[in-house]
């Protein structure tokens, strides 16, 4: 089963159970979908629906900063629901440490020195992580260990 085919299946079962969290961040998220279809001409690979996904954390934890700030915990709490949706579709994320053996790998494996080579570095990282880890985290671990 494709992650579209799960995603349409989870919104019947939301609208059954009466989540209307869910049912409503799956209708986002299959548009998002559809939109992507009608641009590109063909119905989305699972790469490219975890890469919208992806897409949509990343905004619902940068609306969470930023309603933190504002002290809008109301708001904070529905963004976090809503990203608790999208999560479960998404492969588990890494944890710090496994990241920086990922980092250490590809500097190793692209013979980096210092920051110039971050560009060579992180293009290998992204790679072997493909959706598993937050892109300003590794960004932030490889500025770390070129610079040491």
């Amino acid at each position: 089963m494709t992650l579209i085919d799960q995603i349409s299946e989870d919104i019947k079962k939301a609208m059954k159970s009466g989540d209307g969290t869910a049912v409503s961040v799956l209708r986002m998220v299959k548009s998002s979908i559809k939109n992507r279809e009608i641009e590109k001409g063909d119905l989305p690979g699972d790469d490219e629906v975890r890469a919208i996904l992806a897409s949509f954390v990343k905004r619902s934890k940068e609306s969470v900063e930023q309603f933190t700030k504002a002290e809008r915990f109301d708001l904070v709490e529905k963004e976090k629901a809503e990203q608790s949706v999208v999560l479960q579709y998404l492969p588990r994320q890494l944890g710090e440490d496994q990241i920086r053996d990922i980092v250490r790998e590809a500097i190793s494996e692209t013979g980096s020195s210092g920051p110039g080579d971050m560009g060579k570095v992180m293009k290998t990282v992204m790679a072997k992580l493909k959706g598993k880890a937050d892109g300003k985290l590794v960004n932030r671990l490889v500025k770390e260990m070129l610079e040491v």
